[in-house]
């Protein structure tokens, strides 16, 4: 989690912002999970590690996803969500009992607001520091989001990340220094951290499916495995969110909000 700094830094930018409501400061987190399980209380998805894949190092990852459309699961109610992919941050261990203190990643927001109205947003982020919105890009619902993150040589730690509405032709693209472990990759949808009013772990809202697809690491198929699964779990251990088993192609999968399977 963050540093005392970057949580007053964090408060800071949300008490200048123009709403009672608490705003995402992180829309990726690293994994919270339940000892020794595939449940998380803020992330489901699909994890690889590193310990599960003969010490494989992830130097580059790709996906695709649809943007989803966000509703109300609760009325009255701010609820927030996040689709992104990332190395980092995850299970370096099928069992979870290993997890890994960095992340780099990317990917799009779907929020809804207590009215019920609609968002849409992109982002960047590196862990710990802040989130950082990609303000020269439109999201919309139904868009088809292309994104890799690769070091430009292999271990040199200089990323270089891109994100692309492939149905608007938009693109953002980002280099960085940072200094990973390279041990997880995942394909993610995500309940983000609030900071200010009602600070915590944001409510899920409902979501059709973002449909993940593309997956790749280190320029090979992802070759998804059922054991990489990860569900989302409220904080008594129901099952809220869930992906599909993995496609024919074992490079893609469906995940499915308020539901304990996913077909």
């Amino acid at each position: 989690m963050r540093t005392l700094a970057l949580l007053a830094a964090a408060a800071a930018a949300l008490a200048s912002a123009s709403t009672a409501s608490a705003t995402p400061a992180a829309h990726g987190q690293l994994l919270q999970v339940r000892a020794d399980t595939n449940q998380s209380t803020n992330w489901f998805g699909y994890n690889q590690g590193s310990l599960d894949l003969g010490g494989k190092q992830f130097n580059a990852i790709t996906g695709d996803w649809i943007v989803p459309t966000p509703t109300q699961h609760s009325a009255g109610q701010d609820e927030y969500s996040s689709d992104w992919i990332g190395i980092g941050g995850g299970c370096v261990d099928a069992n979870c009992t290993v997890g890994d203190s960095t992340l780099i990643q990317t990917g799009t927001e779907q929020d809804v607001d207590a009215a019920g109205n609609a968002s849409y947003g992109a982002w960047w982020e590196i862990i710990p520091g802040p989130s950082i919105a990609i303000t020269n890009m439109t999201i919309a619902p139904g868009d088809h989001m292309h994104s890799s993150i690769a070091e430009l040589v292999p271990g040199s730690n200089l990323w270089t990340i891109v994100l692309q509405d492939v149905t608007r032709n938009e693109t953002f693209t980002q280099t960085v220094p940072y200094s990973s472990t390279h041990l997880t990759a995942e394909w993610i949808e995500e309940t983000p951290l609030l900071l200010g009013t009602n600070a915590g772990f944001a409510a899920l809202p409902n979501l059709t499916s973002p449909a993940f697809s593309a997956a790749t690491v280190n320029g090979q198929s992802a070759n998804l495995k059922a054991s990489e699964e990860i569900q989302l779990i409220t904080s008594s251990g129901s099952v809220i969110g869930a992906p599909s088993a993995p496609n024919a192609a074992a490079n893609g999968f469906d995940a499915c909000t308020w539901a304990t399977t996913c077909p």
